[in-house]
């Protein structure tokens, strides 16, 4: 049986940056990254908008308050150092009615007190100076807000973990976890095995099922959300200029249909939030069983369901109908037609949900013995990452 120092379970970008990180902090260190995918970044670093996010929205004190903005900077830093292509383009946060303005001053107070750069306050005339084919009376402009092509920073990350001396098995999905004498085992499926005197799971969409595999507890459970997204045809892409995003509802970690440039120069719409039937439904209608029967077993689902129907009936909705994808993002881009949008990809969200149905906002990282696990990580995760993980490093060293 092998034996490291480190081992990481995940090669998406946090968990790839977190193997960077121990790298950098310990040359000598023996690291291993074991992936369950043929690849690195296969699920949510691959399956998202591509926003680096400026760190508006989360509570003053919350570790994504805390992380967002340093993460931003150093991740934009990371990418104009390795040739990664970014690009600052800027995102409105637009209201659409005064009933909205309460939640447009919190999210102000929120982004100036994160440190969020340049933030403006911004009336309709301010906002369609930037945005000439959008609705709305007020908004909050991010002007540093940019784009990045995340697929391209997990490959980069890998590359230096690999330059570093750490070594990357796909194809490795964990199956059993142990610890004792001092050192924690981790079993494949595959029949192959490793040892370590500490051990990092940033799991993604099967963080909580390698969590109890080590012993923690089963609360919080992750309830995959398939987000899909539309994307307008090129000839309406010229309606949008940056990034348009809605106020969004403070009770949800979701933040609704908004219109996203992509580097291709494509503009994506979107995405839904429809309770998945499977942890990689990336294709509509993909169900698998054991995935289903986490999610209808786990109480919190069923707390979460009776608070929120009539939110799931909007968007199953939204996910069954063009044309009432189409309204909703007119209403911030009158403009657009329900033939303006074509199919384009979805991703599924890792969302832990509680025993008592609160859906996880925070990032949420907890312990085993001689392991950390990372139970949330939800957006901006890829933003923050590379600060995410020097805070998962600092504590994995208090395992040692």
């Amino acid at each position: 049986m092998d034996r490291h120092d480190t081992i990481v379970v995940g090669a998406g970008i946090l968990g790839l940056a977190v193997a960077r990180e121990v790298l950098a902090r310990r040359p000598a260190e023996r690291v291993l990254v074991v992936e369950r995918e043929s690849a690195p970044g296969a699920h949510q670093s691959s399956h998202n908008s591509g926003v680096v996010h400026g760190g508006v929205y989360y509570p003053p004190g919350s570790l994504k308050a805390r992380l967002c903005v340093e993460g931003a900077a150093r991740m934009v830093a990371y990418c104009e150092a390795n040739a990664i292509e970014v690009r600052p383009i800027g995102k409105l946060i637009v209201a659409l009615a005064p009933g909205e303005l309460p939640a447009l001053d919190e999210l102000e107070r929120r982004g100036r007190a994160n440190g969020v750069p340049d933030l403006r306050r911004l009336d309709g005339d301010g906002l369609r100076a930037i945005e000439p084919h959008a609705a709305g009376i007020a908004a909050l402009h991010s002007p540093a807000t940019a784009i990045a092509d995340f697929g391209a920073v997990c490959r980069r990350l890998a590359a230096d973990v690999a330059a570093a001396g750490g070594e990357l098995r796909c194809g490795w999905p964990v199956c059993a976890v142990t610890s004792a004498a001092g050192e924690i085992r981790l079993r494949s499926s595959t029949g192959d095995a490793a040892r370590a005197a500490r051990a990092v799971f940033c799991a993604g969409l099967w963080s909580d099922r390698l969590a109890v595999l080590a012993g923690a507890d089963a609360d919080p459970r992750i309830v995959p959300f398939r987000g899909a997204y539309r994307r307008l045809r090129p000839e309406r892409q010229s309606l949008v200029r940056g990034l348009i995003y809605p106020v969004p509802d403070p009770r949800l970690p979701f933040l609704g249909i908004h219109l996203t440039p992509r580097l291709d120069g494509t503009v994506l719409v979107g995405p839904s939030a429809l309770l998945a039937g499977a942890r990689d439904a990336y294709r509509p209608g993909t169900v698998r069983a054991a995935d289903l029967r986490d999610t209808a077993a786990w109480p919190g689902t069923w707390r979460m369901a009776r608070r929120w129907w009539r939110t799931g009936l909007t968007e199953a909705r939204l996910a069954a109908s063009p044309a009432t994808f189409a309204a909703a993002a007119a209403r911030y881009v009158p403009a657009i037609e329900t033939g303006d949008l074509i199919p384009a990809f979805a991703g599924v969200r890792a969302q832990a949900v509680s025993r008592d149905g609160r859906l996880v906002d925070d990032f949420e990282i907890g312990t085993t013995p001689h392991a950390i696990h990372v139970r949330n990580a939800p957006s901006p995760a890829a933003t923050s990452a590379l600060a995410l993980a020097s805070l998962i490093t600092d504590q994995a060293d208090q395992l040692s």
